[in-house]
């Protein structure tokens, strides 16, 4: 007797929200970018689909209206210089952060800044009540009219506040606190986040409204939850800081509406947050005298110039094994200069404890700040201080040489706007320069150095005069 075969049914298969790997069966891990709890059901493949009515017409690209997304300020001048120009219409932003660096603060003070200029505001907090928002609003001058304030964690009835205020600006802390009822897993979880979070976007976009949510973050610093995240939002923010320290650092990742070089700048304190425009005096120590194992680096912070000056201190090791301890640099990076140094510049620290820090909790990951660490390393070891109001640049090669930096005019300009005289810079080998020869640029005499023997040579850290070429002591008696 023949027998007939059945169709097979088409079986669910699970995907990593992470990397979109798939798998038959639900595992734990995926297999694929070794996260945990990303692997989700997906469904069934779906049939065939046929086409359907679409919501809008297609139009030629130039009949697009532009005017209802064109951005607006916030009032708070560094937030509107890292989102190109302001806050858009419509447009989702992401702001993620450590715990206590001062996002809620931050967020705060934009909502009742964009308050002021009349434009309605809806501030949603799901991990605070609404009176200890009330509180820290009173603390900041944070209080006003049009800036609505609820406590909810669901989304149902984040939704129903939306429709009853009707704001322009919505803030949502945090969007790992938002559950949706209908949906299975706890807030926070992958699926309940992918699904807030879609849900706010679409509110955003057919409503107008600019959205900023408050993203948790993991412990290597990464923003927790799903990666689709990041990629269905307009932007992404990370707010930094030390928490020895009031300085934050507002930096954007993703932006469809601006750069993603800029950096924004705040001071945080009691009495709230404030944008600083000139940071560079918070990383400066201004000295009465001449000072051993000092030097100022201007490294750049997006498209701002910041001027930081590098502390070091070198003393003789009573055990077998020195110490190199580094406060805001790259260990790497210092343990690279004290190799070059030892190798090319004459210095034998291998007996040494070497501590090298910067001022005001400054972090320098930049390669242009090399330089500024060897001359402070030398100085320090030497007990002969560089001249005041020298500032160093530049990369160092593991051959000795100094290679060249970008936007370099912008940080001789910056630095002289701050009163520095002197400058030492690598010398350009595909122009016609000298090396040792000096130039003034904006009032300050810049002198061209190839590599670390020379600068050793200029600053005369050795104690010995060489006539090969000129001191920068006897260059800035001219």
């Amino acid at each position: 007797m023949a027998t007939t075969s059945r169709p097979k049914t088409p079986r669910p298969e699970h995907r990593c929200a992470e990397c979109g790997w798939t798998t038959a069966k639900w595992v734990g891990r995926c297999g694929e970018c070794q996260a945990w709890g990303s692997v989700v059901e997906v469904g069934a493949p779906t049939s065939r689909v046929s086409a359907g009515p679409v919501t809008t017409p297609a139009v030629p690209i130039g009949q697009v209206a532009i005017e209802e997304s064109t951005a607006r300020v916030s009032g708070v001048p560094e937030l509107d210089r890292v989102l190109g120009g302001g806050l858009v219409p419509g447009a989702a932003i992401l702001l993620a952060g450590e715990p206590g660096v001062g996002k809620s603060t931050l967020l705060l003070e934009v909502a009742a800044q964009t308050a002021r200029t009349g434009r309605r505001t809806l501030y949603v907090t799901g991990e605070e009540s609404a009176a200890q928002v009330r509180l820290r609003a009173d603390r900041t001058n944070a209080v006003v009219d049009e800036l609505y304030l609820a406590a909810e964690t669901d989304l149902s009835a984040l939704l129903g506040h939306i429709e009853a205020v009707r704001p322009e600006l919505l803030v949502i802390d945090s969007v790992q606190t938002i559950g949706a009822a209908d949906v299975d897993g706890v807030p926070g979880g992958v699926t309940q986040v992918k699904e807030v979070a879609a849900a706010l976007v679409r509110v955003a976009k057919t409503r107008n409204i600019t959205t900023v949510l408050v993203g948790h973050v993991t412990k290597d610093g990464s923003i927790a939850g799903p990666r689709v995240l990041e990629h269905v939002v307009d932007v992404v923010l990370h707010f930094e800081g030390d928490r020895n320290s009031r300085f934050r650092m507002l930096r954007a990742m993703k932006n469809r509406f601006g750069p993603v070089d800029e950096v924004g700048c705040f001071d945080l304190g009691s009495d709230g947050i404030t944008a600083v425009s000139d940071p560079t005096g918070l990383f400066v120590e201004h000295h009465a005298q001449q000072v051993a194992g000092t030097c100022v680096a201007v490294t750049m912070e997006g498209r701002r110039p910041l001027l930081a000056e590098v502390q070091s201190l070198v003393t003789v090791s009573p055990s077998d094994k020195p110490r190199r301890t580094t406060s805001g640099l790259d260990s790497s990076r210092v343990a690279m200069v004290l190799a070059v140094l030892a190798q090319h510049g004459g210095l034998r620290l291998h007996n040494h404890d070497v501590f090298c820090s910067t001022i005001g909790g400054a972090k320098l990951q930049e390669p242009a700040s090399d330089l500024a660490i060897a001359i402070s390393l030398a100085s320090a070891h030497y007990s002969r201080p560089a001249p005041m109001a020298t500032i160093a640049i530049g990369e160092l090669g593991l051959a000795g040489e100094l290679r060249r930096v970008r936007d370099l005019p912008q940080r001789l300009a910056e630095a002289a706007r701050l009163g520095f005289k002197y400058a030492l810079v690598p010398a350009d080998r595909g122009a016609a320069s000298t090396p040792g020869r000096v130039r003034m640029v904006d009032g300050m005499k810049v002198m061209d150095v190839p590599d670390i023997a020379a600068v050793m040579r200029l600053l005369d850290l050795r104690g010995r005069v060489v006539h090969e070429a000129p001191r920068l002591a006897e260059a800035s008696s001219d």
